[in-house]
């Protein structure tokens, strides 16, 4: 399989779907609540998902797709090729803000990330990784990731799971927080992860991820030696919804040790 060739195929559509965000700016979009008021969509979501959906099944017939939006196939397994695609992470950003969004594709072989890409349409800024080759941000290469202790570190973290919420008991991460240097929420998982990949961030922790949300982070941080489990440190699935954890590796099982092994 050539995956630079699928790479070059891939970052092409994802710098002609940004394009075509960026024009979108001077439109009303359509906006949409899926599960919830906070859950939205939009019809330039939806426009920029079919977008891929229909280059990729052109070219690479053979290929499956899992995407946010609908588009895509209903997989039970990773086997094969498989398209994981969120073709604007961080949507209330960019319905509210016009930025701190991106566009998330990666490319899976039988269950192993291949290629993650993570493009932030407004700063221009391509996060990308072939497995085995590095990471990089647009033409330079991301250094390994340095040790840090806990002291040291800016983890990302909504503060929704600070407050009393459905998923996690505010007590148990409350202690980190007090012990960090900072946090921050930036609304989009797939930025947080390539924040990581690139040590803006030495972690991100979220309740609530969807694939779509982490496949592309997942692999950018792996080449730079970070470290991605569920929030109390098991494998994570691609085909499900789960907590996440990613981490500079120095301190990624210190914190799940100290702070969230045995309380969740």
């Amino acid at each position: 399989m050539n995956w630079h060739e699928i790479d070059q195929k891939a970052k092409q559509w994802i710098y002609e779907a940004g394009e075509r965000i960026r024009q979108s700016f001077q439109q009303k979009l359509v906006v949409e609540a899926k599960s919830g008021p906070n859950d939205l969509v939009t019809n330039i979501d939806r426009e920029v998902e079919h977008f891929f959906w229909e280059h990729i099944r052109k070219t690479f017939p053979e290929h499956s797709i899992l995407g946010e939006e609908g588009s895509g196939h209903e997989l039970k397994s990773l086997d094969g090729i498989v398209w994981i695609i969120d073709p604007i992470d961080g949507t209330m950003n960019f319905v509210h803000q016009k930025r701190n969004f991106c566009i998330s594709v990666a490319v899976f072989a039988d269950g192993v990330g291949q290629i993650g890409l993570i493009y932030d349409v407004v700063r221009d800024e391509m996060y990308h990784a072939i497995r085995g080759n590095g990471a990089y941000l647009n033409k330079t290469e991301l250094p390994p990731l340095q040790k840090k202790t806990i002291e040291e570190s800016i983890i990302g973290l909504n503060a929704s799971w600070l407050v009393e919420n459905r998923r996690i008991d505010p007590a148990i991460l409350s202690p980190l927080v007090k012990r960090l240097r900072g946090t921050r929420s930036f609304g989009s998982a797939a930025l947080e992860f390539a924040y990581v990949a690139a040590g803006k961030l030495d972690g991100y922790i979220t309740m609530r991820l969807a694939p779509w949300d982490f496949a592309a982070g997942l692999i950018l941080v792996d080449e730079v030696g970070g470290v991605t489990t569920t929030l109390d440190g098991k494998p994570v699935d691609l085909l499900k919804k789960q907590s996440i954890f990613t981490a500079n590796q120095t301190i990624h099982q210190q914190i799940i040790e100290e702070y969230i092994k045995g309380k969740i």
